[in-house]
């Protein structure tokens, strides 16, 4: 971690120094508050600032508030040998994260710096997802399926209920958990996610719940996982069909005492966390499959939210255009496009097997060759494959989806031209594509394919 200290008395700045860098910390020093905020100007923003009470000039409360505006994902320990309990409390009020007392004690700074570099994590993971999703990332559409979304996220929002949000991939699950915070009394504390389906099997456990030192090869010091992390705030569970069975065990567990306990641990950790998930897969199927237990999904399944395919809200097409146009200005100064009444017919007919996701690549993709030009439908079709999906597994070395959404993708396409073939028979398609109606409603349900023959 990088560590500011921030204290008039050299020697304690270089004991100070002397035992973090031991630790492995990177260690800066600064006399004063003046002489930290000139250093914050020319440094990276560090993890943890020590910053002493009783400075020259500016004393450690008054220089707290700049020092946190200079550098806002550092978490702030106050030192003190003379402090008061009510410069504890001003301390605290004004977003300290701990208050030690000097003469300092090795092992105490070690474990509040220990602690306050996870603070500084958990600042960092809810600030790269906002990067990551925009800063004016939001639900865009006013079609019916898209108000309805809207309506219930509005409903829920101000609860501590769970969601499971289901939704083929690309259609804006992490957006609509996002905005469930926003709109929630968690809004100022962290918003934490987890993908499941990206952390190896044997690590999501750690990821999730943390480790202690020596838990396992690899385990050098204690990890907080990402429930203590969220404490407070949202816990964002993407892809939560690919947690292991012991995974989910203990998933269940903490969802029902609030309790975490860490890899290797021995005592329980309480914990405030909402817990939003979402998945691309039918949990109902997993569970009767035996992959998914029937307990947790109870549990996450509180409020159902379901995100449509674009196919299903193509009439949004035109708002999601204009919006990515708009976000890639404000990012990269591209200049503006214009979309033909005829391109915007080709991008509607268009079966979008990559949902909004795919959408907004297409719509990079055409401004950046046709920048300050009019785009039409002959510019538009080939990007869009002929203006049809795939009538088999191509390969294409820029889709960014896995192999998983990939061949999903193929199966939904066969299935629904099979059902186009015999009229929504569901029966006569299942005889057609050489399986029984039984696998063949299994399928469509894990697909999200309406079965109009019932």
């Amino acid at each position: 971690m990088d560590i500011l200290i921030v204290d008039d008395e050299g020697n304690i700045r270089r004991s100070l120094r002397a035992l973090l860098e031991v630790e492995g910390h990177h260690v800066t020093e600064a006399g004063s508050a003046e002489d930290a905020l000139e250093q914050l100007g020319s440094m990276r923003s560090p993890d943890v600032i020590l910053l002493d009470l009783a400075l020259p000039g500016s004393t450690g409360l008054q220089a707290l508030p700049r020092l946190q505006e200079a550098a806002p994902a550092a978490a702030v320990v106050m030192m003190s040998g003379q402090a008061s309990l009510s410069d504890a409390v001003e301390a605290t009020r004004l977003g300290a994260f701990h208050f030690i007392e000097k003469p300092l004690s090795p092992e105490a700074v070690l474990l509040t710096v220990r602690g306050a570099g996870e603070v500084a994590r958990a600042r960092d993971l809810t600030r790269a997802l906002r990067e990551e999703l925009g800063p004016d990332a939001e639900l865009v559409g006013s079609s019916p399926a898209m108000e309805r979304v809207r309506e219930v996220i509005r409903k829920v929002a101000p609860t501590d209920a769970r969601v499971l949000i289901t939704g083929e991939s690309g259609t804006g699950k992490e957006l609509a958990a996002a905005a469930i915070h926003g709109l929630s009394e968690r809004r100022g504390r962290p918003f934490i996610r987890v993908n499941s389906a990206a952390i190896p099997r044997d690590l999501v456990e750690s990821e999730m719940f943390g480790h202690e030192k020596g838990a396992f090869t690899g385990a050098t010091e204690r990890r907080r996982g990402r429930f203590e992390l969220a404490d407070g705030g949202t816990l964002f569970l993407d892809e939560v069909a690919d947690l292991g069975p012991e995974a989910q065990a203990k998933l269940l567990r903490v969802l029902e005492s609030g309790v975490v306990e860490r890899v290797g641990g021995q005592r329980g950790i309480t914990v405030d966390v909402r817990v939003v998930a979402a998945t691309n897969r039918d949990l109902r199927v997993a569970v009767d499959e035996g992959r998914f237990r029937e307990d947790l999904l109870f549990r996450l399944d509180v409020v159902p939210l379901r995100m449509p395919p674009l196919r299903e809200r193509a009439g949004d097409v035109p708002l999601l255009v204009q919006h990515a146009i708009r976000r890639l200005q404000a990012r990269h100064g591209l200049p503006a496009v214009h979309f033909r009444s005829d391109a915007f017919e080709a991008l509607r007919s268009y079966r979008w097997p990559g949902n909004v996701r795919e959408l907004l690549n297409v719509v990079e993709r055409l401004t950046i060759l046709h920048a300050g030009e009019d785009v039409t439908a002959d510019d538009v079709r080939p990007v869009l494959s002929g203006g049809a999906p795939p009538r088999g597994p191509a390969f294409d070395p820029d889709d960014e989806r896995d192999l998983r959404d990939r061949l999903d993708d193929f199966e939904r396409t066969l299935i629904e031209e099979a059902l186009e073939h015999t009229r929504g028979n569901v029966t006569e398609a299942a005889r057609t594509l050489r399986t029984d109606r039984a696998n063949l409603y299994r399928r469509m349900r894990r697909l999200g394919l309406r079965d109009d023959e019932r």
